[in-house]
């Protein structure tokens, strides 16, 4: 994974920007496996680490297929169209719609990478509990890993309208902490280093589990890639 500094090296001014949208610190977070840019620095959907299949029977086919090849590029689309339109308006000196394209390179900016770390945090041969330092770090912070997951889930079902749940570390009192994501950008903590994520939009679950949101939850720990979140914690920490 790309540090902080490496990754605004890596990425053009313009897009590492709106990279920053998203707790800040996405550096500490997402590496440069998890995000692409064409030689202008224009965001591209990358493909995902498995088959669009691999994870049945929790999360079907059709609605992976929908929610990264529709919903995820019409973020990455939506994130490039504002920094395009906020490009002309610095080149045209002309601020009237200042307001609208940074609440959209918010919007999208955030979708795209809450996605991008979405894929990865998934696997076919995921599940189970983590190990090591990631599980003393979740007993110590919810007395245990059933208290994490018990926590975690009634974040997710009760996150109001759409959004996400949001396990991050939080480096001023080092500490796990569960968040709620209202849409991709509300309700976050500034410096807050997302490393488990769950999309509880509706696209993301209602094909196969309609309206049941926590027996969607209840899947989506089946296929926990517990092995990249211990990876992006071990990381945030050791960037501070």
């Amino acid at each position: 994974m790309a540090n902080r500094r490496d990754f605004l090296k890596a990425v053009p001014a313009a897009a590492g920007a709106a990279a920053l949208i998203m707790q800040g610190v996405p550096g500490r977070a997402l590496g440069m496996s998890d995000l692409a840019v064409d030689p202008d620095g224009n965001y591209l959907l990358q493909a995902l680490p498995y088959d669009y299949a691999a994870l049945e029977p929790h999360i079907d086919e059709q609605t992976m297929r929908l929610h990264h090849g529709k919903h995820h590029l019409g973020y990455v689309n939506g994130l490039n169209n504002a920094l395009g339109k906020l490009k002309e308006a610095r080149e045209k000196k002309d601020y009237s719609l200042i307001k609208h394209y940074s609440r959209e390179a918010a919007f999208h900016g955030s979708g795209h990478l809450l996605h991008a770390l979405f894929w990865q945090n998934m696997s076919p041969n995921g599940g189970g509990e983590p190990q090591g330092e990631l599980a003393q770090a979740l007993a110590k912070g919810f007395i245990s890993f059933a208290d994490f997951r018990d926590q975690f889930t009634a974040a997710a079902i009760q996150v109001e309208g759409s959004g996400w749940a949001v396990l991050v570390y939080e480096p001023v009192g080092q500490k796990l902490v569960v968040l709620q994501a209202e849409k991709h950008q509300n309700l976050t903590q500034w410096g807050a280093v997302p490393l488990l994520v769950v999309d509880v939009w509706e696209h993301a679950y209602y094909l196969k589990y309609q309206n049941r949101r926590g027996d969607f939850v209840k899947a989506f720990f089946n296929v926990i890639n517990w092995s990249d979140v211990a990876q992006r914690f071990a990381k945030a920490k050791s960037e501070l």
